[in-house]
This record gives C-alpha cells, sequence and structure tokens, in this order.
C-alpha cells in the first residue's frame, strides 16, 4: 500500500538506486508512475507493505518499506529489483552502475568514474569535504541524516592522498 513518503516512520527502510544518466521530464513522470503502481500492490507473502519512494535529483530513486506491520521478504525485495531493472531497460537506464560515484558539486550532481576517484583527489577536483551520496543505509532516519555525507565519512577515504588524511 503507498504511503506519502514523509509520512512513513523514520525507521522504515530504505533502498537507494542511483541512474547513470538524469532522468528527463517525461521518464521521471513514467518513473514515478511506475514507482507509484509497485508500490501500490508491493507485499510480502500476500501481506501487503506500507510502501513509498521518492526520486531526488532527476537520478536517485528511494524506496522504503514500514516493516512494523510486515517485513519485507527476499521475494519482495527482488521484486523491487526486477522492477527497476524492466524499468531501465525500457528507458535505456542503468541503476545497478556501482562503478560510478556521484557528488554534489556546485549545486549539480556530478557523476565520476570510480577508476579516476584517486587522480581527482589528488589533483585537487575533489577533496575531503567534497558532498557524496551514500547508497548503502538502512533506514529513512539515516538516509535523512547522512545520505549527502563528505567523502571522508564514507569508505572513499581510501583513496584520498596521504597529505589530505590529516584532516
Amino acid at each position: 500500500m503507498y504511503v506519502p513518503f514523509d509520512q512513513l516512520p523514520s525507521h522504515s527502510r530504505i533502498w537507494v538506486y542511483q541512474a547513470d544518466r538524469s532522468f528527463i521530464r517525461e521518464e521521471e513522470k513514467i518513473i514515478s508512475d511506475t514507482l507509484s503502481d509497485f508500490c501500490a500492490q508491493w507485499s510480502a507473502h500476500g501481506h501487503p507493505l506500507q510502501t513509498s519512494f521518492k526520486i531526488e535529483f532527476s537520478r536517485f530513486v528511494v524506496l522504503s518499506v514500514d516493516e512494523s506491520s510486515a517485513g519485507a521478504s527476499g521475494c519482495s525485495i527482488d521484486g523491487s529489483v526486477r522492477m527497476l531493472k524492466d524499468l531501465g531497460a525500457q528507458l535505456h537506464l542503468d541503476f545497478f552502475d556501482r562503478t560510478k560515484i556521484a557528488f554534489l558539486m556546485e549545486g549539480e550532481i556530478q557523476i565520476l568514474p570510480l577508476t579516476e576517484i584517486g587522480f581527482l583527489f589528488k589533483s585537487g577536483k575533489l577533496s575531503a569535504s567534497s558532498i557524496t551520496f551514500n547508497n548503502l543505509l538502512a533506514d529513512k532516519v539515516d538516509w535523512e541524516k547522512n545520505w549527502k555525507t563528505p567523502a571522508k565519512k564514507t569508505w572513499l577515504s581510501k583513496y584520498f592522498p596521504k597529505s589530505a588524511l590529516s584532516f
């Protein structure tokens, strides 16, 4: 059962999917309609789930489930993954490419290849305070507080030049 995102409790489980490119307006409408339909019928072992979604920066899809009445099962989570893969195929989007890292730079999302991250930190284009996105959060409150975060608070710190480690 679909519930507006802001009405889900803070302990609701979260999944964040980052697309390999921005959505155009028409695509965002298709994504929103598809997610609305999916959330309206999303269930686990026949039990309706209280679910919602949010689209952020025309680039990220955030799915959420309130598991207080029924938990999302492996099969129901697999269903959400299949839906996003199908949607991606339809719109020529990839929600599952983990070799691209998103940064918020001058108010815009920049997607950078993981293979260049070390060089970008060394060259100064990125710094320990560069804002990136932690897409591996457990719940809504963590998403609200820690989704946008400085690189120094993430696994990306392993790519910092030694001189940057003294922050």
